[in-house]
């Protein structure tokens, strides 16, 4: 059965969600016979790369909300991640594109790596300060997933993976998501946001019972905390 998961490396409610998902997914008896695959989205495809820019003056600027409120917001989203076993480093984040780090991520899906990108990555974005849009940080990445230094480079000027991140894009617009963590389950359920464990559970038990009867067609059947392309995070 299929799960499909449309994220941004730079959301952290996409972090939270894939931490909730493994968990049901982990308790889920058919769990062997569940393929997943890992979507690219742009939360913010025009983003200057500013590595030497302080992440929660720039979350301030952008949201135009004081320093105050702005800790306050991340307050919400860091015991989200509390609660999924993440401690978010908002502190020493880096403003930094994703765009290149998601074709890395279109290479490792070549080679049945995406879920293990997926983690890198939101680790060295949302826990160890790395700057994700930096090659020199993605192809160390990369070379931790056993991939080679020189199709890591390769990647970052594919026309396949380009294409690749634009279809994922495209198919995201024509489904109406607009923001990020989104799951869709055997290409009938909707999850929007990063829900707790216990709906992902739900949702797995009622869709494989569905499965083997071919029920298709999409259906939102839970919406919760997410991040938009306008950059609200809530």
């Amino acid at each position: 059965m299929k799960v499909d998961i449309w994220s941004d490396i730079r959301c952290p409610f996409c972090y939270v969600g894939k931490k909730n998902f493994e968990k049901a997914l982990e308790q889920f008896p058919e769990r062997d016979k569940i393929d997943v695959t890992w979507h690219s989205f742009q939360l913010d495809p025009n983003l200057v790369t500013q590595p030497e820019k302080n992440s929660l003056e720039y979350f301030a600027e952008a949201k135009r909300v004081s320093p105050e409120q702005a800790k306050e917001m991340h307050a919400h989203v860091s015991h989200a991640g509390t609660e999924a076993g993440i401690e978010f480093n908002f502190e020493h984040q880096k403003i930094a594109n994703s765009y290149r780090a998601h074709l890395l991520l279109q290479l490792a899906a070549t080679r049945g790596l995406a879920n293990e990108a997926e983690e890198a990555l939101f680790k060295a974005q949302l826990i160890e300060g790395k700057n994700i849009d930096d090659e020199a940080t993605l192809i160390e990445i990369g070379r931790s997933l056993s991939l080679n230094e020189g199709e890591i480079k390769a990647a970052f000027e594919s026309d396949e993976f380009k294409f690749a991140v634009s279809q994922d894009m495209m198919l995201a617009r024509q489904m109406g998501i607009s923001g990020v963590p989104f799951f869709v389950v055997n290409d009938k359920y909707g999850v929007s946001g990063a829900q707790p464990s216990t709906v992902f559970s739900e949702v797995l038990e009622k869709s494989w019972q569905e499965f083997s009867a071919g029920d298709k067609g999409l259906k939102i059947i839970h919406s919760g905390d997410s991040c938009d392309v306008d950059g609200n995070c809530d």
